[in-house]
């Protein structure tokens, strides 16, 4: 690549969102509720931006992934029952890079105190934890997750937001 080239942007299956300067993205198979969680975190957080919904492109930058959504979904939320309903989205230059991957899972499937653990997207690691997205809490096991665990700005992964051997945050 030469040096006016810009960089290849990969896209992937997710619903990304992003709150107080970080990213996080929602993975999960057609049917799973990462739209849902989306609309109930939006909803549930002032201060909180759809990124990219179905579709989210990851354009690795620096040592770091930054989210966007094709052109074509720009600004769109899929709302099951409804269609696409359009949402506010952060102007692209202001869109904070991922911190976090959250994996959508069934109650049962995820651990009751969670083990770190780590996934590798286009060369760069970032913490990964799961939730069950139809839960109540989901919306603020999310926003926990996103302020206690994750990549900070020009650092790796921050991991110390899972439970110790206590089973405390922290």
């Amino acid at each position: 690549m030469t040096a006016d080239a810009a960089p290849q942007a990969q896209a992937l299956h997710g619903t990304c969102l992003a709150r107080r300067g970080r990213c996080v993205l929602l993975r999960g198979v057609s049917g799973s509720g990462k739209s849902d969680l989306a609309l109930r975190f939006l909803d549930r957080f002032a201060d909180a931006w759809l990124i990219a919904d179905d579709r989210v492109l990851l354009e690795a930058r620096d040592g770091a992934l930054y989210p966007a959504a094709p052109a074509p979904l720009h600004g769109l939320l899929e709302v099951r029952g409804l269609g696409l309903v359009r949402r506010a989205v952060p102007a692209r230059d202001a869109v904070p890079p991922l911190a976090l991957i959250v994996d959508l899972d069934t109650p049962d499937a995820i651990a009751r105190i969670a083990e770190p653990r780590t996934d590798s997207l286009h060369g760069v690691t970032l913490p990964l934890v799961a939730l069950a997205p139809f839960e109540g809490s989901a919306p603020l096991k999310l926003a926990l997750a996103l302020e206690t665990i994750g990549v900070a700005p020009g650092a790796g992964p921050v991991l110390s937001g899972f439970a110790g051997d206590d089973g405390l945050l922290g």
